[in-house]
């Protein structure tokens, strides 16, 4: 969320709020995609552990513990987010999935190397600009494979349909307020160009996908996932 400054029982409510958005805007699907081609890059193991950072309630995790189990993959999924809401609303989803942990923590007190992709989703639209390079270079710090960066598209479009969705659904001041908001922070295909070009990273690739979002995943390996942007 933008603003914690409510926090409490409104958080929780707005937390579950995002829930519903998330599966009306397929949020999930953009994170799977990035760790399954860091998971394919990296030669399948058949064991991964990501970091979720600004988890939220961790809700588009669910898919990749499903992936993981067709796959055969041994998984383990640690939730960091900053606000105590939503780690205890984490702990709630996933209070029998022994997979999944979840503490409060921030982005630049993670340990270097210390998942094998960290991941983030809508996250990374809550730094300025100018903040933004120092945030992904600490991502790829505690990373040891590659991050992904599953956010938002900025466009007229998803602006407008974010703002009639929430309407739709809630009255909860956080939904009514961040959810247009994080909409007008998003990303356009050149702003992922820019940040390539300034931390010079050889290895990162971006693909637009439904329903406006933008995964972007950087491989810590030498050579390159695939050049450019799609």
């Amino acid at each position: 969320m933008d603003d914690l400054s409510i926090g409490g029982t409104e958080l929780r409510e707005a937390l579950r709020q995002l829930r519903l958005l998330n599966r009306i805007f397929a949020a999930a699907a953009p994170t799977l995609h990035g760790v399954k081609r860091l998971w394919e890059k990296a030669g399948k193991p058949g064991s991964l552990s990501i970091l979720d950072i600004g988890a939220g309630s961790g809700d588009v995790n669910g898919q990749l513990l499903r992936w993981a189990d067709e796959q055969g993959v041994g998984l383990i999924i640690r939730l960091v987010d900053i606000t105590e809401e939503a780690c205890e609303e984490a702990r709630l989803i996933y209070r029998d999935e022994p997979r999944v942990q979840v503490r409060r923590g921030n982005l630049f007190t993670l340990p270097d190397g210390c998942a094998d992709i960290v991941t983030g989703t809508q996250f990374v639209h809550h730094f300025a600009e100018g903040e933004l390079p120092h945030a992904v270079a600490r991502m790829l710090k505690a990373a040891r494979l590659g991050v992904v960066i599953n956010d938002i598209h900025r466009h007229w479009l998803a602006w407008a349909a974010v703002w009639l969705t929430t309407r739709i659904i809630s009255s909860n001041r956080y939904i009514l307020h961040d959810g247009p908001l994080s909409v007008a922070k998003g990303f356009r295909a050149d702003d992922w160009k820019r940040l390539g070009q300034t931390l010079e990273l050889p290895a990162m690739y971006c693909k637009w996908m439904p329903l406006f979002r933008y995964a972007v995943v950087i491989s810590k390996a030498q050579e390159s996932l695939i050049d450019g942007v799609e």
